[in-house]
């Protein structure tokens, strides 16, 4: 357990922190619930898997309870995936707008521990962006979640760029987090010659998830959507995608001639791109985020439920990095981004 009186650091912020509610677990979040069984016998409800279910749920004295345990000061909570993306608009705007007032609901009894992201019903782009300014003028959220494509579309697409357009507005961050490829995706890159459920992973946890995130974050950029709105800032976790490793690769194999951008590559990723740990407490792959885009564009999260927030604390202490620096990544940067 950690132990506060070994640490120079005394307040942290996470940002990739989940919740659920009644009724999301009963509409697109029952498929949690329904997962084939590992083995023949099994339950269909592993007993890891009900531990989160639990955990999600829990927007009150449990949930502040493992901060304490950890030395967690702040969660800024966002729906679980796959959050509202998949569903028609009609549904989507009613549930994004239920979900948003129960996590105001949390927020207020908890507001020195709890923050909020946005759910956005993406279907329908210009009700995403009154309830977008209705969270944040309202409410006080900081920004929004949104969990990748919705129904196979992008964010590149011009159709949702008033999202995009208020949240410049606004300065409020979007949070772009994983969500399972399209299902043609699927078939065709992640089911192969082992079992389901190493495709499954295959397309998930293991790697879909991140290449996934990280091509969407290329076709926002390649596509201009930050250059009409240079002041939007993306978040992203699990120490960027993959996109530090690749970046200078990108800058190379895509140079302003061909992408017709008004800056390279490489400075979207440093200027407007943020990156926390979310769960990948690795060090090698760390160093790497720092030397790409520096401490300044790097913040702290646990990825709660789906991995320990004592771990992920142990790990804020270990990266070498200077006092100033860690402070900036345990709190600082998220003070500044999302006006703490």
């Amino acid at each position: 357990m950690f132990a506060p009186t070994q640490s120079k650091i005394t307040r942290t912020i996470t940002l990739e922190e989940h919740f659920a509610t009644p009724s999301f677990m009963a509409g697109p979040g029952r498929q949690m619930g329904e997962r084939p069984p590992a083995e023949p016998g099994s339950s269909p409800m592993p007993e890891r898997m009900a531990g989160v279910m639990d955990r999600l749920c829990d927007l009150g004295q449990g949930r502040i309870g493992e901060m304490d345990a950890a030395g967690i000061t702040m969660q800024v909570l966002s729906l679980n995936s796959p959050g509202v993306e998949q569903l028609d608009a009609a549904t989507a705007k009613a549930l994004a707008r239920e979900i948003n007032d129960d996590l105001s609901d949390a927020v207020k009894r908890h507001p020195d521990r709890l923050a909020g992201f946005a759910t956005l019903p993406t279907a329908d782009p210009q009700a995403s962006a009154i309830e977008l300014d209705r969270c944040v003028r309202q409410l006080g959220f900081k920004g929004a979640a949104i969990n990748g494509h919705s129904r196979g579309r992008y964010l590149d697409d011009p159709f949702f760029w008033p999202i995009l357009e208020c949240a410049e507005a606004l300065r409020a961050p979007i949070y772009l987090h994983p969500t399972v490829p399209p299902a043609a995706v699927v078939e065709a890159s992640y089911k192969g010659n082992y079992s389901p459920e190493v495709a499954s992973q295959l397309s998930r946890a293991a790697w879909g998830w991140h290449i996934e995130t990280a091509t969407h974050v290329l076709r926002i950029i390649l596509s201009g959507a930050l250059d009409r709105y240079p002041g939007l800032q993306l978040i992203i976790g699990h120490m960027g995608e993959g996109l530090p490793f690749m970046l200078p690769r990108l800058d190379l194999t895509l140079p302003q001639a061909v992408t017709k951008l008004a800056r390279p590559v490489g400075a979207y990723l440093r200027e407007n791109l943020n990156y926390t740990f979310s769960g990948f407490n690795f060090m090698a792959t760390f160093l790497d985020l720092l030397l790409q885009v520096g401490a300044e564009r790097i913040l702290f999260s646990a990825d709660y439920p789906y991995a320990s927030m004592a771990q992920a604390r142990a790990f804020l202490e270990q990266i070498p990095v200077s006092d100033v620096d860690r402070a900036r990544i345990a709190h600082g940067n998220a003070e500044q981004l999302l006006r703490l």
